[in-house]
């Protein structure tokens, strides 16, 4: 298994010794280890140079304020020197919750730093890691098609069937979270998308409900996540966690 989408950064350290010393355990081979802002791209840089299943991307997360403008270049700046080192730019998107929150955002600034890491993920043929859900997810799909962007991952993601119809048609990817066990919205997506264009992940430590109720969120619980989707593909359970191993090695050149 790989965690195609977890923030390792954002573990307490002797939560994530601890994960990291059981990962083989439960047969996790790698973590796409995504980030949030300028801090975090140093942080999850620094913990890939120590962990090498610490598989670094580097963007800025939108559920957050407008950084101040340095912020942005400052980490523009880091993937043009490590670009050959990261395994992807992310978590970049739009907004989706802040402007639930507060419908009278301004939405502007932040299509424009998504612009430019979509430009930064075309010059480096670099995968991009979105977070874009519902109707932003349709909005994003226009950019990726304005740009002409070949490698995308809707991480956890919602969305309509003529959406995820786009989604295919370019052989975008999607990772499914622990809540397949238990979310219908979730299971009829994992039903309706094409295993080939899938992966699992946790999006650690963002806490699950159900039988994860209560836990702090690892890896391992991707298990479950296979066992519910190879349920609904009707499949077995192996075959499913092969393939879905096999996209992330594939879409991450892992």
């Amino acid at each position: 298994m790989i965690d195609a989408h977890i923030h390792v950064d954002w573990y307490r350290e002797e939560e994530l010794q601890s994960m990291l010393h059981s990962l083989p355990t439960y047969h996790v081979k790698g973590l796409i280890a995504v980030s949030s802002c300028l801090a975090s791209c140093q942080s999850v840089w620094n913990l890939h140079q120590t962990y090498k299943d610490i598989l670094p991307a580097f963007g800025w997360h939108p559920e957050q304020p407008i950084p101040h403008p340095e912020e942005i270049q400052r980490i523009e700046s880091m993937i043009k020197k490590h670009h050959q080192q990261i395994v992807a730019i992310g978590e970049v998107g739009l907004p989706y919750y802040t402007k639930k929150e507060n419908p009278s955002l301004h939405i502007e600034p932040y299509e424009e730093i998504l612009r430019r890491f979509l430009v930064l993920a075309k010059r480096y043929d670099l995968p991009i890691v979105l977070h874009g859900i519902y109707e932003d997810a349709v909005y994003i799909m226009d950019l990726l098609e304005q740009y002409d962007i070949q490698k995308a991952h809707f991480h956890w993601f919602k969305g309509d069937v003529q959406t995820m119809k786009r989604m295919i048609a370019r052989h975008y990817m999607i990772s499914i979270t622990p809540d397949c066990v238990y979310e219908q919205e979730i299971q009829a997506i994992v039903h309706y998308y094409p295993i080939e264009l899938m992966m699992v992940e946790t999006d650690g430590p963002w806490p699950f409900k159900g039988p994860f109720a209560n836990q702090l969120t690892h890896p391992k619980m991707m298990q479950a996540s296979i066992e519910q989707i190879a349920a609904i593909k009707g499949m077995q359970v192996d075959e499913a966690d092969r393939i879905l191993e096999h996209n992330t090695k594939v879409f991450y050149q892992l």
